[in-house]
């Protein structure tokens, strides 16, 4: 069913607020939602940041970015989907309202996930530099996600109830008004902006560290990092969380997943410095050797 969404910022001083149709347009009898409109938006600006990233910073062949994105996009909606149904069984009585997409539900945490392993497997079996793809990947997942959440507003979800909401001078008052009658009315932390501004915050970040990147895997783990801790704390406030066994499954998994980066990035960085010392040690080694060669040679001379 459709459901017309009425927003205002009293807070900021827009009582009135205004009315949103989730609804962009139908074609035939379908509708075609601002949500699939805006995510599609994300999915084409992180692609071109991919393609470009990739191809110029990382060297890496076109054939190789365009395969990868053709296969980890359409799994990447699959995975999110899948991790939707699985932490929402009780919503779902067969098998097709499980595939139903047109009704909602993905969680970008399944998206993350199915992507990753396409590039892990793609990238093993072509004997390709994993973590150059995922460097290169990462922002490009943070653009997406900057503007996808944007597509929750329409729909006037991923909202945040209680914890000081009410008091908060840019509290967000979100009345949904459903077709088959009646309005709920909630005065909620509008957490999608606040994920939205984080992953925005995170790029910028990212990409000034990317200008001098030590090793591979760095753009990676910090990505993981940054998002798993920024997520954790956002899921706290949310009322939709996707829940397991009554817990909220995000806030655990954004929370360890940013300590497994963090720890992941130490060693890396590591192994990385004493790769560095031992290219140096190297270096200086062959020269010496060099050096006493023309000695020798002179010597014979």
């Amino acid at each position: 069913m459709t459901t017309n969404v009425h927003v205002s910022f009293p807070g900021l001083g827009f009582e009135k607020g205004f009315d949103i149709n989730p609804v962009a347009f139908r074609i035939g009898g379908f509708d075609i939602r601002w949500y699939a409109l805006i995510i599609c938006t994300g999915i084409v600006a992180a692609f071109i940041y991919f393609y470009l990233r990739a191809k110029r910073t990382e060297l890496l062949l076109e054939d190789d970015i365009l395969n990868l994105t053709l296969l980890a996009v359409p799994l990447a909606i699959v995975g999110a989907r899948f991790l939707y149904v699985i932490t929402s069984l009780d919503k779902y009585h067969s098998f097709y309202d499980m595939i139903n997409i047109r009704e909602g539900g993905l969680a970008i945490y399944g998206a993350i996930i199915f992507g990753a392993l396409t590039f892990l497997a793609y990238t093993k079996i072509n004997k390709l530099p994993t973590l150059k793809f995922f460097d290169a990947i990462c922002p490009a997942v943070m653009i997406g996600q900057i503007i996808g959440r944007w597509g929750n507003f329409m729909n006037g979800e991923a909202f945040g109830e209680g914890f000081g909401a009410e008091k908060l001078p840019w509290r967000m008052v979100l009345e949904n008004t459903y077709s088959g009658g009646g309005t709920n009315t909630y005065v909620t932390h509008p957490t999608f902006l606040y994920e939205s501004l984080w992953n925005l915050l995170g790029f910028v970040i990212i990409n000034l560290v990317y200008r001098k990147k030590k090793f591979d895997g760095q753009i990676f783990l910090l990505y993981v990092a940054w998002y798993g801790f920024g997520r954790g704390f956002i899921e706290i406030l949310r009322e939709d969380s996707l829940l397991v066994f009554g817990q909220k499954l995000m806030v655990y998994v954004g929370f360890i997943s940013c300590a497994a980066a963090i720890t992941a990035y130490v060693l890396l960085a590591k192994r990385g410095h004493k790769d560095e010392v031992a290219d140096f040690i190297g270096s200086k080694a062959a020269e010496a050797e060099d050096a006493k060669k023309e000695v020798e040679n002179n010597d014979e001379a």
